[in-house]
């Protein structure tokens, strides 16, 4: 770990007035395929068929649900994982970046034999990406565990028409379960299929997938309709911003975007749900909590790569004081983030920052 990256972290434990004797030794417990990301960056253009593309800059990195892993623990919260990892050198990769690196717990997961790392190449260009994969599942005597570690909070991925029993496991057990969903390829988009949502505080889906679920025709009419179902429901609208519903106490909260030029969107919807699950977990209000996830979501995007652009405490404490430097500021907008200056640590450094793109077989980041 160099000490650009023990600068970044900066040393701010955004649970700390609520930690308390006996709590789970685990902030956040996540689950899920890490894959290893090679991202080539500086690309004029998307590539040709039959013809060559040279890039102007490459990267590596654990990716998959490494990025979700990644950017709640550079948030600060303790963070677990249960992965499996390819026994190649891709797979020791990745392992060492996020134990060592990023100080993630792996003591639930395991390295198979026999079994190669799933790979992505990605490639950025005009604010959009280009994925490429390929990877195999692990074999079925590999699962995840059924009984996960204790913690205050979970993150999973709902898959329509299947359960996972750690979810319902994990509740049981008090933790509070963050759900996000992918696309429904059956088409059915029928909020039963769901059958862990029972289970969850937070369902966080996009606009489109929120409204294919209620069948509305608008995301906030979407949100309050999911509001009924979860005790949480958050709809984010890409440029809009998120709107967000307790469905509990009937609050709704909305927070707008913040317009930044974007080079690469990739991981920022996990970027989100880590910012939202901190807010959360700290008990900040709701609008508090959309802001926040709203942030860290748009200064990813301003990097390349997905774990590699999740930022830490060091990255929102430098936007945050860059930013009050501009004259032209609108003084409500800037109204919205006050609530940072008593978190921040009390120094920064120039943003936008940009850390070391690692390559596999590096020792030191240049």
């Amino acid at each position: 770990m160099t000490d650009d990256d023990l600068w970044g972290r900066a040393h701010v434990d955004p649970l700390v007035g609520v930690r308390a004797p006996g709590d789970p030794p685990w902030d956040v417990y996540l689950t899920g395929t890490v894959f290893l990301d090679i991202i080539f960056t500086g690309l004029d253009s998307a590539p040709v068929r039959g013809t060559e593309s040279w890039a102007r800059g490459m990267g590596s990195s654990p990716g998959g649900i490494a990025n979700m892993a990644t950017a709640l623990a550079r948030l600060g919260l303790r963070t677990s994982l249960a992965a499996a990892f390819g026994d190649d050198h891709y797979g020791e990769y990745c392992w060492d970046a996020l134990e060592q690196g990023e100080g993630i717990d792996l003591a639930t997961s395991r390295t198979v034999p026999h079994w190669h790392s799933p790979v992505t190449v990605s490639m950025a260009y005009e604010g959009e990406r280009t994925m490429v994969s390929h990877g195999h599942e692990p074999p079925p005597e590999e699962p995840a565990p059924d009984r996960p570690p204790r913690a205050r909070a979970a993150v999973a991925a709902l898959t329509p028409g299947t359960t996972a029993p750690w979810i319902a496991e994990a509740a049981r057990e008090g933790t509070r379960i963050f759900a996000d969903v992918g696309w429904d390829d059956t088409g059915r988009w029928d909020l039963s299929g769901l059958a862990d949502l029972e289970h969850c505080e937070a369902f966080l889906p996009n606009a489109e997938e929120a409204m294919r679920y209620t069948r509305t025709d608008c995301p906030r009419a979407a949100a309050h309709a999911l509001g009924e179902r979860v005790p949480l429901a958050v709809v984010t609208l890409g440029a809009e911003g998120a709107y967000a519903v307790d469905g509990r106490t009937g609050e709704s909260a909305e927070v707008p975007a913040i317009r930044v030029a974007a080079l690469d969107p990739t991981g920022a919807g996990d970027v989100f749900v880590a910012g939202f699950v901190t807010g959360t977990l700290a008990g900040w209000p709701l609008a508090d909590r959309l802001a926040f996830a709203g942030l860290t979501a748009a200064l990813s995007v301003q990097d390349f790569g997905g774990s590699l652009s999740a930022p830490g405490w060091s990255e929102i404490a430098a936007w945050w004081r860059r930013v009050q430097q501009y004259e032209d500021q609108d003084p409500t907008a800037l109204t919205r983030y006050a609530f940072l200056e008593a978190l921040l640590p009390a120094t920064s450094r120039p943003w936008p920052l940009r850390r070391a793109v690692p390559t596999i077989g590096f020792r030191h980041s240049a």
